[in-house]
């Protein structure tokens, strides 16, 4: 039935036509405000008359069908807007409209919703201190109530504060936000509205019209999906994936992953193996990782960045993760079934810059925003990209809550920051002149260094037995110190200054390594001032450095031989490891996202052995907790001799918290030592654990048998010693027999 209009109509409320026309164009701040349904108080009348305005341009008649069946017919009102009334009081309704080709189109109003967020919300988002930031913002597939039901639908809000109007554009409107049009929603900043029927799969942006009158598209900076590189735009998703983890994660949080075996494997996604998404990644890397025996994988960026090139390191969505190799619930399975398999689950995060795309966070709603506004704080000059704007509470507030976002929604056990050391200084790469100095004329950046001071006490402290992980190529003071102790509160830092130490040790001919023994022994002054990993990164073999085993001096043999001792000596020194893909079976070429790592070359039996050779050392380190379980503590090391710099020889014990040592012995000369005699904390039997040098992986087979006897003869201030032979370019792990 149609409700009559009385022939006695009241009048409503006059609209100024400039507000028509600003929203019959999509450009009112305030849309809901004129389209929807609203009450209206009207002289004479007894009670309120609830009024209809919908924007449907070029029909020719416009109805409002109401929940019950009943009809309100609308009359063109200005510009494409029509208007009609009743006095049955607010009701969910669609709109029917009908055009001179004789179609119909009925849908529901998305301006007949309240507001998406609540007061609460908009008042930490503007003090910049939502947690999850994520269930707000961005595009939402929720249920929002209307007057007597719930309707399923997309709820977009986004924080635009320079914007005159914000409209979403989508391959479900025609990218035609006028339709769309979004309401703010006052000083936050904040624009939002809810389109009823709008599920998740479609593709979407925002139009923003910039201060300067200037209508611009950007994709979502909170979106949780994308469209495949090189397509920009955001997809909306909805996650109906069942975790089935809840032991791994359970176990987590009972446990210090700082004090326990972390062997990493560091991957890139799109050039381990060519053509895998992250459910087939799953079946392929899962059984690799269980038989090399690392303990996590570390994930070179996965979120959404536009040029492959960059590895990741340029990103654009930084709470969608690549659909380059499938969906967010893709990836959810490939670390659930790491997991499961018993293996952690690292991601590199880049929180210091993002790039120039003009479709994505740079200028975002026509001013700087995401960026600091002044060059010399707001572009890295390095990488031609812009520097957040760590004082903005909510730039501050985006990049906290993404981290969380992480460990919240994909189960992550732990973040790597990339290039902390390019945030911490105001005059990283940059010349006199070219920076501007703290507001104590100090070169470090005081809002950087309280952001990630915040993000990681917030994450300890939500997520127990996550571990936060610094690149940090400086010799910046407390950057695994506690925050309430003026650190910067990270759990571990990479020791860059280790790899390059050792590397430039290693790439020496071993008749040389005698003039460069510091090298190789000066990690041990530092061992224990932070909490350090051992990374050969990809940084490492790329851009004209080759790959680890190129590096090596002599043959081929010699090369590899080079490569099994240095592995060695990494694996026993003080901290945890990360092996960059490829370098477990001796890559011989420099690693290119381009291509797949050099399969092949496992035809070789000598690299086949080297591969082995890493599973070995994987399964000692993961048995023995002298080898990790005092990694930041001076007492899990000591010396048996340092100072053999014109033997190219080291020699150190690891101890266990409960006095259990193994003897680690390196030969980075190229002929055996022996007789060479080593003081040992206890006589008896010592049991040969690893000998880089056996045959089994490739080596010449110089050892002692698989075990030596100390004898009680004191020995370098020790009170037992064994004589015994140290095989060329190779490292001996030795462990007392315990019956």
């Amino acid at each position: 039935m149609t409700l009559p209009i009385p022939s006695a109509a009241p009048a409503l409320p006059e609209i100024p036509v400039e507000t028509l026309d600003a929203v019959a164009a999509g450009s009112y701040y305030d849309p809901h405000s004129v389209l929807g349904q609203h009450l209206v108080e009207l002289p004479g009348v007894s009670d309120p008359v609830t009024v209809i305005r919908s924007l449907r341009p070029l029909a020719r008649e416009v109805t409002a069908v109401l929940a019950n069946g009943a009809r309100v017919d609308l009359a063109h009102l200005h510009a494409g807007i029509w208007q009609g009334h009743t006095l049955t009081g607010l009701s969910d309704y669609t709109i029917e409209a009908h055009y001179d080709d004789d179609s119909t189109w009925t849908a529901d109003d998305p301006y007949r919703f309240s507001p998406t967020l609540g007061e609460l919300d908009l008042h930490l988002i503007g003090e910049g201190r939502h947690e999850t930031l994520w269930e707000v913002l961005g595009a939402r597939v929720e249920e929002k109530w209307g007057v007597d039901a719930g309707f399923p639908g997309t709820a977009f809000a986004v924080w635009a504060p320079h914007a005159r109007a914000v409209r979403v554009i989508g391959d479900f409107n025609g990218w035609d936000g006028v339709r769309h049009a979004m309401r703010s929603l006052g000083g936050t900043g904040v624009w939002e509205i809810f389109i009823p029927e709008l599920a998740a799969g479609a593709n979407y942006k925002y139009e923003i019209l910039t201060q300067h009158g200037q209508w611009v598209s950007r994709a979502d900076p909170m979106a949780r999906g994308t469209e495949v590189p090189p397509l920009t735009a955001s997809r909306i998703d909805n996650t109906n994936y069942a975790w089935n983890d809840g032991e791994w994660m359970t176990k987590r949080a009972e446990t210090d992953p700082h004090t326990q075996p972390m062997s990493v494997y560091e991957m890139h996604v799109g050039s381990w193996k060519l053509g895998l998404d992250y459910r087939t990644l799953a079946d392929e890397l899962i059984p690799y990782l269980q038989h090399l025996g690392f303990t996590h994988v570390e994930f070179m960026p996965l979120a959404e960045h536009p040029f492959g090139g960059s590895w990741g390191y340029q990103v654009t969505s930084y709470y969608a993760p690549s659909s380059r190799f499938g969906s967010p619930d893709d990836l959810r399975y490939l670390i659930d079934r790491l997991h499961q398999a018993g293996i952690g689950v690292l991601v590199d995060w880049v929180p210091g810059h993002f790039p120039k795309d003009e479709w994505a966070l740079a200028r975002f709603d026509g001013e700087p925003l995401y960026e600091h506004s002044d060059p010399r704080r707001g572009e890295q000059p390095d990488w031609g990209t812009l520097v957040f704007d760590f004082g903005n509470s909510q730039v501050r507030n985006f990049l906290v809550a993404n981290a969380l976002y992480w460990f919240d929604e994909f189960h992550i056990d732990g973040l790597r920051v990339d290039a902390v050391a390019s945030m911490l200084y105001l005059d990283y790469s940059r010349k006199d002149g070219e920076w501007l100095p703290n507001q104590y004329g100090g070169r470090e950046n005081l809002e950087a260094i309280s952001m990630l001071q915040e993000v990681n006490a917030t994450a300890y402290r939500k997520y127990p037995g996550i571990v936060m992980i610094a690149e940090e190529s400086t010799s910046w003071p407390g950057v695994t110190h506690a925050t309430n102790r003026g650190g910067l509160g990270f759990g571990m830092k990479w020791n860059m200054g280790w790899m390059h130490d050792t590397l430039e040790y290693i790439e020496e001919d071993p008749v040389n390594r005698s003039y460069h023994h510091g090298k190789i022994t000066f990690s041990f002054i530092y061992a224990f001032s932070e909490n350090f990993m051992l990374p050969i990164s990809h940084d490492e073999v790329v851009h004209g450095k080759g790959s680890l085993l190129s590096k090596m001096p002599g043959d081929h043999w010699q090369k590899l031989a080079n490569l099994r001792a240095y592995l060695g000596f990494m694996w026993a020194h003080p901290g945890k490891q990360l092996l960059f893909m490829g370098q477990e079976f001796g890559q011989p070429s420099e690693w290119s996202e381009e291509r797949g790592l050099d399969w092949w070359i496992l035809d070789q039996p000598v690299h086949q052995q080297l591969h082995a050779l890493v599973g070995h050392l994987n399964r000692v380190y993961r048995e023995n907790p002298a080898l990790w379980a005092l990694d930041n503590e001076p007492a899990g090391f000591e010396w048996i001799d340092g100072g053999s710099a014109s033997q190219n020889l080291v020699s150190f014990l690891r101890w266990d918290s409960d006095g259990n040592p193994i003897a680690v012995l390196m030969n980075f000369s190229g002929a055996p030592v022996g007789p060479y005699r080593v003081g040992l904390p206890f006589g008896g039997r010592w049991d040969e654990l690893v000998n880089t040098d056996a045959v089994e992986y490739g080596g010449s087979g110089v050892g002692n048998y698989g075990s030596v006897e100390a004898e009680y003869v004191p020995w370098s201030g020790r009170p037992a010693s064994v004589e015994l032979t140290l095989p060329p370019l190779a490292a001996l792990f030795l462990k007392p027999y315990r019956a």
